[in-house]
């Protein structure tokens, strides 16, 4: 019997990691994207490659770059995810993968209730079946695979 997919995801306004908890595949990019600005929802690139496709046409985003938040725009950071996640997702029977998201960035006054929501509903709508929001320390896949979350972090989700 397969166990549910745990995709950990580390997130900063610089670097975005997904990495399959089970398959150790693996995906680090800088967290860009660029969509066609007639058609929000279509995606020309990510990560690096986003940069070369600016034009007047195509806007390139980074969803989590802003100075006072992480989470700068909602739905080019989902469908960022989701442009990421089929290179990591690997397969299960039940269902979506639980994703644990890692803020990485430590805002002046912690993260808000409405950030941490938002982290969470950001993993839902990318796939995620179950989310956990992490601040802290990185963690092993030993953590992530019986939930065991050190005591020098803290699960906010």
């Amino acid at each position: 019997m397969m166990a549910k997919v745990t995709i950990y995801i580390q997130i900063s306004p610089h670097r975005l990691t997904l990495r399959n908890v089970q398959t150790g595949e693996s995906v680090t990019t800088s967290p860009e994207i660029a969509i066609e600005r007639a058609r929000t929802s279509k995606v020309v690139a990510v990560g690096a490659k986003a940069r070369k496709h600016e034009s007047r046409t195509v806007q390139v985003l980074n969803p989590f770059a802003h100075p006072r938040t992480l989470l700068a725009d909602f739905g080019a950071a989902e469908l960022l995810l989701r442009a990421l996640l089929p290179q990591v997702r690997g397969r299960s029977l039940f269902g979506g993968p639980r994703f644990v998201m890692h803020l990485q960035d430590d805002p002046a006054g912690g993260f808000t209730q409405l950030e941490i929501r938002g982290f969470r509903e950001l993993a839902l709508g990318a796939g995620a079946s179950q989310a956990v929001v992490w601040h802290g320390p990185n963690l092993t896949d030993e953590q992530l695979q019986g939930t065991q979350f050190p005591k020098e972090g803290r699960v906010l989700s």
